[in-house]
């Protein structure tokens, strides 16, 4: 392989659409596309960002390393005046969990979200100009997903006028929050709210945390590291904290991995040759292409959905402002859902990815173990994935339990209206083709998800108490969870493909995966389908066939499919993903800067190996 060769060029030649378009579709719009390209050239360009020596630095190293970068990143901010989107880019492009993440991402949404007018005015304009530094303590030694048993408590004092922040325990010490253990100077940190003695429920607080004068913690606060987590680098260059009170007071990864597998697929070849040609490709092995395929068109459908739930979160901060709490409810279940849902599928897909690249995807410079170590905490941390979906079950529950009431189903549980009719549905399925059919897969996502709702709310009727009986369906209750969570990406994809869609070829690469998406969840989960009767067995053939077919669609655009993800080779973080696909020099390239290669002759080896070489074996029984 040649230096400066696109040695994917004849890939990319096969495709059956314009990438740009593509690329268009994919970030929302052509202003967000050119916004989103200029930042991450402006970063890719700047050596002060480069990232390929992460894994070979200590925890100091790494740490200190993080500080810089997240200071010239603030830096270039104010120099290139950037507005709140661009710099929201900037940051994300140097690719780096820090506490600037928590800071801009938590903190300052929290005191917008949910601080008095005064506090609004007291605080966020330091946080603007980062006088201040937050994060948001909420997480417990003792507790996580469940924020009602939080331990934290904070006192009102009457005499002072102020409010007495204590962790009376050990599990009541706030753990995990980034930014907490050596930068941040306040927290937003929720507590149990108590006033004469009365429990008011859990609040939250900004609390200063360190002198802005020497950065040492105020009295009454204990404060530090967690210590090394998961992965070489990952989210060991983020400080995330232990903190506990004593009486102190108080006044966007997923789509890189499945870029770095399909890109790898093509480049790598095994088997296959004759008569002294080339080996096959790994992607055109149909065992690739059915585990691989199916993740491609889950980052296209998660993105979709996305897009939704950022329209979801607008409509609803506006009706709270005219407090309008109806649609509520159903804004929390679909965020707890699809988190749930989006996250599981993502880590499980990282680790596909990671086995999909073979034994080099296993080395740091594949990217691949840092990815997976950055992201499979989100299965757990802000709400763990099973507790998450319970939540969604609860919803569920309620919304048949009033069925019968006139409280018509809206928003994403509207199906449930037409319960009856899907109640008796059966699939009318003849020919493989059929299940390209938008309305087709549509109502047998819906019959599956309604009929399994239904019977757990049969089965919970049968219990004298209603939460002994969620505890012992709770396994049946997630599934159902899953069920409607996976309707609603299956239904923003297919209404996705209802709009105007620019671009030749765009449209039907578009129906092409959101047909693989579908169809391959059908697959998976086809004793859901025919357990609850929505289709037959040899329907769900028909279905396995169809989705094979697919692949074959497929194939020739896989690479302009990731290409329009538009990721330079610097935020990749990938040799095995690289653009240009020169990818075995790179690796041996790579190898040789690693520190244990410094020299020929490694530390130790005088001191330990060479006396046992030396040594005389005379009665040796080997």
């Amino acid at each position: 392989m040649e230096d400066g060769v696109d040695h994917l060029a004849f890939e990319r030649n096969k495709a059956q659409f314009d990438v740009e378009d593509m690329k268009i579709i994919w970030a929302g719009s052509r202003q967000d596309f050119e916004l989103s390209d200029r930042i991450s050239r402006l970063v890719a360009s700047d050596p002060a960002f480069r990232k390929d020596d992460r894994t070979t630095l200590d925890r100091k190293e790494l740490f200190k390393n993080t500080l810089r970068k997240a200071a010239y990143a603030w830096k270039r901010i104010n120099e290139l005046r950037l507005n709140e989107q661009e710099a929201y880019k900037l940051r994300s492009f140097v690719d780096q969990p820090a506490f600037t993440d928590l800071h801009w991402g938590m903190f300052v949404p929290a005191i917008q979200g949910q601080g008095t007018d005064e506090q609004q005015q007291k605080w966020l304009p330091l946080a603007y100009r980062m006088q201040i530094i937050g994060c948001y303590a909420q997480t417990e030694l003792g507790h996580g997903s469940n924020v009602q048993g939080l331990e934290t408590t904070a006192t009102f004092d009457p005499k002072t006028d102020e409010f007495v922040i204590h962790s009376p325990t050990l599990t009541s010490s706030k753990w995990w929050p980034g930014g907490l253990g050596k930068i941040s100077t306040h927290a937003v940190a929720y507590a149990r709210l108590i006033i004469g003695g009365e429990d008011h429920g859990v609040h939250g607080f900004i609390v200063q945390l360190r002198s802005l004068d020497d950065h040492l913690p105020l009295p009454g606060i204990t404060i530090g590291d967690i210590g090394m987590k998961f992965g070489n680098a990952a989210y060991n260059t983020m400080d995330n904290g232990v903190l506990r009170f004593d009486h102190g007071f108080t006044g966007y990864q997923r789509r890189k991995i499945f870029c770095i597998a399909t890109r790898y697929s093509a480049v790598r070849r095994q088997f296959g040759s004759h008569n002294g040609g080339l080996e096959t490709q790994v992607i055109d092995y149909k065992t690739q292409q059915a585990r691989l395929f199916p993740l491609l068109a889950s980052a296209y459908a998660f993105r979709f959905v996305g897009g939704w739930l950022k329209w979801l979160y607008m409509d609803v901060t506006e009706r709270l402002q005219a407090n309008d709490f109806s649609t509520l409810p159903e804004a929390h279940a679909c965020t707890a859902g699809l988190k749930s849902l989006t996250t599981t599928a993502t880590a499980d897909g990282i680790e596909e990815c990671r086995k999909l690249c073979g034994g080099h995807g296993y080395l740091c410079s594949s990217g691949l173990p840092e990815l997976f170590a950055v992201y499979v905490p989100a299965c757990t941390y802000e709400g763990d994935n099973v507790v998450l979906l319970l939540q969604v079950a609860r919803h569920l529950m309620k919304t048949v339990s009033q069925l019968g009431s006139g409280n018509k189903p809206v928003g994403t549980t509207a199906y449930m209206a037409r319960v009856e009719q899907l109640m008796q549905y059966h699939s009318d399925v003849e020919k493989a083709e059929d299940w390209l059919k938008p309305n087709v897969v549509l109502e047998a996502f819906e019959a599956r998800a309604s009929r399994m709702s239904v019977a757990c709310a049969q089965n919970l009727s049968k219990f004298a108490n209603p939460e002994e009986g969620f505890q012992e369906l709770a396994a049946d209750l997630v599934d159902a969870a899953v069920a409607h969570c996976q309707l609603i990406v299956v239904s923003k994809f297919i209404e996705k493909l209802q709009q105007d869609i620019p671009g030749k070829g765009v449209k039907k690469q578009l129906e092409v995966l959101c047909s693989i998406y579908a169809l391959f969840l059908l697959h998976k989960h086809l004793g859901d389908f025919l357990s609850t009767g929505c289709i037959n067995p040899k329907q769900g053939s028909l279905a396995s066939e169809q989705l094979r077919n697919l692949y074959s669609q497929v194939r020739p655009n896989a690479i302009a499919l990731v290409d329009a993800f538009n990721y330079t080779d610097h935020y990749l973080g990938s040799i095995l993903g690289r653009y240009d696909g020169n990818v075995y020099p790179k690796l041996y390239e790579e190898a040789w800067k690693d520190p244990l290669n410094d020299s020929v002759v490694p530390d130790g080896f005088k001191e330990y190996i060479q006396p046992m070489l030396k040594q005389q074996l005379r009665n040796a029984r080997l």
